[in-house]
């Protein structure tokens, strides 16, 4: 059953500020990228690229986990365990145009390879860890 992010912390999600998105592997080990997120108010919302480790790892499994901490309060931290619940590329590119802007001020996304193609992971939250004021 998904968890609410507690008002008290739903703004380290909106700042921009990395985080650490945890995937499992084949053999059932951590893989840890930091990424930049968005919150719908229901799914975090992570993108990346078809084929990467981490597609090729939440298509597998779709078990992930989220840190986020506080830049300004090393003590304020969030932590959420959950599913990827729905992998689309309808809307990715404008998704990922949109977390260039919340994160590099860019109307569009700089780094983009040749070929590439966009994919949005919502997460549904399952277990939240907020920990400081």
């Amino acid at each position: 059953m998904a968890q609410a992010i507690p008002e008290s912390h739903v703004g380290l999600l909106k700042k921009p500020i990395f985080a650490h998105f945890v995937t499992l592997m084949k053999d059932g080990s951590p893989q840890s990228t930091p990424v930049w997120v968005e919150y719908d108010g229901k799914h975090v919302i992570v993108n990346s690229a078809v084929g990467r480790l981490k597609d090729k790892n939440v298509r597998r499994d779709p078990r992930v986990a989220l840190s986020l901490t506080d830049p300004e309060n090393n003590y304020r931290y969030l932590e959420i365990r959950g599913r990827v619940v729905e992998i689309t590329q309808e809307g990715a590119d404008d998704m990922i145009n949109a977390l260039a802007k919340k994160y590099l001020g860019k109307d569009v996304y700089p780094f983009r390879q040749p070929g590439e193609q966009r994919v949005t992971y919502k997460i549904s939250p399952d277990k939240v860890v907020a920990y400081g004021a």
